[in-house]
């Protein structure tokens, strides 16, 4: 509650059930747009994995999954999923997808762990988790700032078309994405913290990709944690729009070129966790049984916030909040489903 943001005169611009139409529209023109852009298809994707595989997404590593048992196989523990993003790897060589093609799925997830619930941020998490083939020749710099713009290009097609069915919305972003890096972020705003230098910079920009998450800065400090088992920390980002009804950056992808067998060996002896090596994941990817690809996660609730100008996610997502916060949104007429 104690980063809840009320917008000082915010009123929603559709009622709850034309909201619930927005969100269908929404949908169904991304996911169109997404799968052109990068040649995806859809696939079924799970809402838990075997503890024992790897295959979960540690986050920052100390979130906790929540785990349940099943009887039936053995009473094996299994995690509900925090995302998909090393199982779409292993499932791309499971499907037999060749190169330049993808796939993404409807991922639903829990992280019970999230340290603060305010306008950005649930319980409850769902995105579009998408990854695709590439060769050893695409693993550069240059291919992945062309992805990030046919994804970006994808969202502004969607808010296009958002407000030619919803006339009442006028959202505005930047189509021209601007790059830099966490180190220079860190070098031009050396005062700030981190979020404060993506707002500061996203501000003047409009839209941004902030890339080379993971690894320590110059300052001793990381910029944001990312697991060391599935991005490239040199070769990865996340995609920011600046919010001027919120007044801030906000993030709707995590993304990045994933790591091959020497980055995989780097990163893990960087976050001292090489025992992870001996699981069934890794171990393929490792052995080079696994292709190479890119891929990331696209916010389904925050790419609806954004581009219907909500100004908290529940508006546009059934979650969990504490009481204070359910007061304070009811009394700025702000309905939480």
């Amino acid at each position: 509650m104690e980063r809840l943001t009320i917008p000082e005169g915010y009123r929603p611009r559709l009622n709850v059930y034309e909201t619930q139409r927005a969100i269908e529209f929404i949908k169904q023109s991304f996911q169109k747009y997404l799968c052109a852009a990068l040649n995806l298809k859809r696939v079924s994707a799970p809402l838990f994995v075997r503890s024992d595989t790897g295959l979960n997404d540690d986050l920052n590593g100390v979130e906790r999954a929540v785990s349940f048992d099943v009887p039936a196989v053995g009473g094996s523990e299994f995690q509900v999923v925090h995302s998909l993003a090393k199982w779409k790897r292993w499932a791309l060589k499971q499907y037999d997808f060749y190169e330049w093609k993808g796939l993404y799925t409807d991922m639903n997830a829990i992280r019970r762990d999230e340290s603060v619930l305010d306008n950005l941020h649930s319980v409850y998490v769902d995105q579009w988790d998408w990854e695709k083939v590439i060769s050893a020749a695409d693993r550069n710099e240059a291919y992945l700032k062309e992805t990030v713009r046919r994804i970006v290009s994808a969202i502004c097609m969607t808010c296009d078309a958002l407000k030619w069915e919803f006339p009442q919305l006028d959202t505005q972003l930047e189509r021209e994405v601007t790059f830099v890096t966490s180190q220079e972020l860190e070098d031009r705003y050396p005062e700030l913290t981190p979020s404060e230098r993506e707002t500061a910079f996203a501000r003047e920009h409009g839209t941004i990709f902030i890339m080379q998450i993971g690894k320590t800065l110059r300052s001793g400090k990381k910029h944001d944690g990312r697991a060391p088992d599935y991005d490239d920390w040199e070769l990865n980002g996340d995609i920011i729009f600046y919010n001027p009804l919120l007044q801030r950056a906000f993030e709707v992808s995590s993304m990045g070129i994933r790591v091959d067998p020497a980055s995989l060996r780097k990163q893990l002896r960087l976050a001292g966790c090489e025992e992870r090596s001996t699981l069934p994941f890794h171990r393929a990817l490792l052995s080079g049984e696994l292709p190479q690809t890119i891929g990331g996660g696209i916010g389904q609730s925050r790419l609806c916030m954004l581009l219907m100008g909500c100004a908290h996610i529940g508006e546009v997502q059934s979650g969990v909040w504490d009481e204070e916060t359910l007061r304070t949104c009811r009394e700025a007429g702000i309905q939480l489903l």
